[in-house]
């Protein structure tokens, strides 16, 4: 499995405020692979599974990015900067965007949620038995 078919487990945080500034498309896209980590053309090519003459043209607006493409980029590099800049560009209001929950998730927050309950009602019992009440 090739690293572009292979999603990050580590979701990088992405500032609304610093998509926001990006001009261009093309800034975006170089502002996803720097949150990430890469720096060169030719690391951000690699992940996106191109050439760096077909990188160089994405870039300059030149030539386009397929949306599964586009996808698999974003999930190499573990955020999103490229479809928030766009939905900026379309008016969205960056703050007020999340992500869905995943069903795992979902199951994750429900568990901590009854985790919590459980070791209240257990300090709760632990101080009535000491008559802490």
């Amino acid at each position: 499995m090739s690293r572009l078919e292979q999603p990050t487990l580590l979701q990088v945080p992405v500032n609304p405020s610093e998509v926001a500034r990006k001009l261009s498309w093309a800034s975006a896209i170089e502002h996803c692979a720097e949150l990430a980590g890469y720096s060169l053309d030719k690391q951000s090519s690699a992940i996106a599974g191109m050439d760096k003459a077909r990188w160089s043209r994405i870039k300059s607006g030149q030539e386009g990015i397929k949306p599964d493409q586009l996808e698999a980029f974003m999930d190499a590099c573990g955020n999103d900067a490229p479809l928030l800049w766009l939905m900026h560009r379309r008016g969205w209001d960056l703050n007020s965007v999340r992500k869905r929950e995943t069903e795992t998730e979902r199951a994750l927050r429900l568990a901590e949620k009854r985790i919590a309950e459980l070791e209240r009602d257990k300090r709760v019992l632990a101080e009535a038995i000491r008559g802490n009440v």
